[in-house]
């Protein structure tokens, strides 16, 4: 399922790819293959995981010595469960893969329908809260009772495998709810109405954030590598100007071919693209980089030293093409961060660490230097 040495290390994309999988599965008649999803509902004190984080559990393959085991054979019998782990001066064997000297609640719970909407429009851009009960004592909220609520504060239709989020605590919640979809935070709150008080899990959840290296040579591959690996959908857009493009990318999730002028094309998802020009070839960077600037790509990382980026100002602006500080500061040039070496892998690697900085907000320094918190927590923390 996960990475033997770390079951919570799977990224988002992974996660949601098996899950939408998995909920397909146990739509199929006779269906016996049932996964389940655990998702760190709150933290207290300290763990190597934040509200949000999310493991897949498969009973039938699992550890018997795993916590999180037995919880997801309960919740696919009974339905979902919240479980509380206090890790302060345990044992390593019940790390759970969080981290000590913190009080974590868990939410596990079946991959089953209800998860699907919030999916599919993850899927097609939008941010979006998964609210879920985890506890309290509001008569028609038990644990497990589901809504999803737009950044707009829109509220998708429930499906039939859960039971809706009763209007009264839907009502109280929204805002704060169309908050953390827009923020991708993810917390607890209590929500109290006249009816009774709910605690419900606030789950914001951003989509996938897409790589786009436009390149025909060898050094995409561990560019799309670490990239893969951090968490972007990797598309390698090679150049169609006569060479041979790379035999394979086997850390791509899509390999395509297009024109330089043509490269916008490719871009589905422009707010949550982060593209990359290593292409070696000038004209055919010019060209993709005036392609890009028509779109609403937010970082466009160009390869090359500062004087050849120059000069293709200076071509831009002889076409007519005149930069505006907005395209100044979308455009990374030379691309990547500043760890030193000169070999491919060290290169893609500082390229792909800038663009996960870039997306995720940061500025990409030395966390040493830095006094804020290293992961955003929200107010109530």
């Amino acid at each position: 399922m996960t990475d033997e040495t770390d079951e919570w290390s799977a990224s988002a994309l992974s996660v949601r790819e098996t899950l939408r999988d998995a909920i397909d599965a146990g739509s199929a008649p006779d269906s016996q293959a049932r996964l389940a999803v655990a998702t760190v509902a709150g933290v207290e004190g300290s763990a190597y995981r934040r509200p949000g984080a999310k493991r897949l559990l498969d009973p039938a393959a699992d550890s018997r010595d795993d916590p999180l085991a037995a919880l997801a054979e309960r919740a696919l019998a009974d339905g979902p469960v919240c479980e509380t782990f206090d890790l302060t001066g345990q044992d390593e064997s019940l790390g759970l893969g969080l981290g000590y000297n913190g009080v974590v609640d868990v939410l596990v719970e079946p991959a089953d329908e209800s998860f699907r909407p919030a999916l599919e429009r993850l899927a097609e851009g939008e941010r979006v809260a998964l609210l879920t009960v985890v506890g309290g004592g509001h008569p028609d909220a038990e644990i497990g009772v589901r809504a999803v609520v737009c950044e707009d504060g829109a509220s998708v239709p429930a499906t039939d495998a859960r039971p809706a989020l009763p209007d009264d605590l839907l009502a109280e919640i929204r805002e704060r709810a169309s908050e953390f979809a827009a923020a991708g935070r993810s917390e607890v709150l209590r929500v109290e109405t006249e009816r009774g008080t709910a605690e419900i899990s606030v789950d914001g959840l951003e989509p996938v954030p897409e790589l786009l290296v436009f390149g025909g040579d060898g050094d995409v591959r561990p560019v799309a590598r670490f990239a893969s690996e951090a968490g972007f959908r990797v598309t390698v857009a090679v150049p169609q100007d006569g060479r041979d493009g790379p035999e394979e990318v086997p850390s791509a999730h899509e390999v395509v071919a297009t024109r330089p002028p043509e490269l916008a094309e490719v871009v589905s998802r422009s707010a949550d693209t982060y593209a990359v020009l290593m292409s070696h070839d000038f004209a055919a960077d010019r060209l993709a980089l005036t392609s890009l600037l028509a779109t609403d790509v937010p970082y466009v990382g160009v390869m090359g030293p500062r004087k050849r980026f120059e000069e293709m100002r200076a071509d831009l602006a002889e076409a007519g093409v005149q930069l505006t500080g907005e395209d100044a500061e979308r455009i990374a040039t030379p691309v990547g961060l500043d760890l030193g070496g000169g070999d491919p892998t060290q290169i893609a690697l500082s390229v792909v660490a800038e663009a996960l900085a870039v997306s995720n907000g940061r500025k990409g320094g030395r966390l040493v230097h830095g006094e804020e918190p290293i992961h955003p927590r929200s107010e109530l923390e």
